[in-house]
């Protein structure tokens, strides 16, 4: 039996960086290659971003950031778990070993993300159409839930045994579901752990963001949170995009999905013209990953023909997100036959 035709939605991260990012990130919508964006609303060039949002109608999400940059919150006012002495977000890594460490305080996580959820509707009127997390926050665990850091004067609450486990992918589906916002991302990308053009650190990392979305995906699931029912992105960022290899991620990645089933998928991206110091990033400049000459790659990739070609082939279309009809896990059985498939452990 041939299979429905497969629902992709190509999302441009990063949005709002800077000015020639967002360049290239416009072009690849007005040329129909990406179908929706995620905004940084800390990022240096946010204000223009959200002007060509709505110059142009383009779909966009909040891109929730809790690693680089400067906060938007109450962290400004003082000192934060979330936050260097020097007042910056931890980094990507340092966010991580300090959620795992126990030194971040959730409370504080919950602030910040309303508090970025509130700047995103002043900047564009509205809701976002979807939140996700910068370099995969929104997935990761967690423990504390107090005011402050323990070293810095406030006790761990315990949580009661029925309760869910604590952890930012918990705080974040909470956030999401009191303000109404339905989709997120699910990093989940089957197989990743065997692409082996990936060099040894991003393979690593990129297993390590599987297991946190897989174990995310109950309270996203608790909080009636959607998502897409395949995602693909992270075997092909930067100088790893090729129509070949984004065509064989989504192969990957609608393995065991019903054939009944009208797949939706979701294609993470970070197109764009390469950024020039100073300008840009999220208060400290632009980082090297935003420099590099793979962002100009992936905008080239996603906006030529041979992509195209190769998802039609496929048997994909290209949508924005809030075409989708995606169903909470628990609706329907073909969502049950899904989030089953996403429970059992990806292909070494």
């Amino acid at each position: 039996m041939a299979r429905p035709r497969v629902r992709l939605v190509v999302t441009a991260d990063d949005f709002g960086y800077c000015p020639r990012r967002d360049e290239g990130i416009v072009e690849a919508f007005l040329a129909g290659a990406v179908t929706s964006v995620s905004l940084l609303v800390n990022g240096a060039a946010a204000e223009s971003a959200a002007e060509l949002a709505r110059r142009h109608r383009i779909p966009t999400g909040l891109h929730a950031n809790l690693s680089e940059g400067l906060p938007v919150g109450p962290a400004r006012h003082g000192v934060s778990s979330l936050l260097s002495p020097e007042g910056f977000f931890l980094g990507k890594m340092g966010f991580r070993k300090a959620v795992a460490a126990g030194d971040v305080v959730l409370t504080q996580v919950r602030e910040e993300l309303e508090a970025q959820l509130s700047r995103f509707r002043e900047l564009l009127g509205r809701d976002p159409t979807h939140v996700d997390g910068h370099q995969h926050v929104h997935v990761l665990p967690g423990a504390w839930v107090g005011a402050s850091r323990p070293d810095a004067g406030m006790q761990q609450v315990p949580l009661p045994d029925s309760a869910p486990p604590a952890g930012v992918c918990q705080v974040f589906a909470e956030a999401l579901q009191t303000c109404g916002v339905s989709f997120t991302r699910l990093p989940l990308e089957r197989g990743v752990g065997s692409c082996a053009w990936l060099e040894a650190p991003a393979r690593s990392f990129a297993s390590a963001v599987e297991r946190d979305a897989r174990a995310a995906m109950g309270p996203f699931a608790h909080h009636g949170l959607r998502w897409t029912d395949a995602f693909v992105g992270l075997s092909t960022c930067g100088r790893h995009m090729s129509a070949h290899r984004v065509s064989g991620a989504l192969a990957r990645a609608l393995e065991g999905i019903p054939m009944s089933h009208a797949p939706t998928a979701e294609l993470m991206t970070h197109p764009g013209y390469p950024s020039v110091p100073p300008a840009g990033g999220c208060g400290e400049g632009p980082d090297a990953f935003s420099c590099s000459w793979e962002r100009l790659h992936e905008l080239r990739i996603l906006t030529a023909p041979a992509l195209r070609a190769q998802l039609a082939k496929d048997g994909v279309e290209l949508c924005a997100l809030d075409n989708l009809d995606s169903k909470r896990p628990q609706e329907e059985t073909p969502g049950e036959a899904i989030l089953e498939t996403f429970l059992e452990p990806s292909p070494p």
